[in-house]
């Protein structure tokens, strides 16, 4: 069964905040392997003029990927999860995500296109801090048709 493409432009409400965490920033940045001091030590971050340490630049997926649940489990959107497999991936930013921000996400159906059997489902996720911007972030999943 097909996405229904009439959710195209529909936005959930915000997520609640999200603390960003000095150690959760520190354990990511060690999980993917970078190593940029600014990740690491507050006192180089502030050297580089950010209140703490901050964020590599997918980081956003650590709270994107919950928040984008919203739509994945919408009933009437009818996502089978079973069949989903991960598309593309990009972040747009305003700033860089640091330690001690309070991250809340809205997601909007951007597009759903129907190709080959299979659906195409693009989320887009707005991420702000004290209601100011801070990354846009995109997300595609595929639907897998039946075989």
């Amino acid at each position: 069964m097909s996405l229904d493409p009439s959710f195209v432009g529909r936005s959930y409400p915000p997520t609640a905040p999200y603390l960003v965490g000095r150690e959760k920033i520190r354990e990511f940045a060690t999980a993917i392997g970078a190593t940029d001091p600014a990740y690491h030590d507050p006192e180089v971050a502030r050297s580089l003029g950010h209140p703490d340490v901050v964020a590599p630049p997918t980081f956003p997926v650590v709270i994107t990927m919950a928040a984008s649940e919203q739509i994945i489990n919408d009933p009437e959107l009818g996502v089978d999860y079973s069949r989903v497999v991960h598309g593309d991936q990009r972040f747009a930013y305003t700033r860089p995500v640091a330690a001690g921000d309070e991250l809340v996400c809205v997601n909007t159906v951007e597009d759903i296109v129907s190709r080959g059997g299979h659906d195409f489902l693009t989320i887009r996720t707005d991420v702000t801090a004290a209601g100011e911007p801070v990354v846009t972030a995109w997300s595609k999943i595929v639907v897998r048709g039946e075989a």
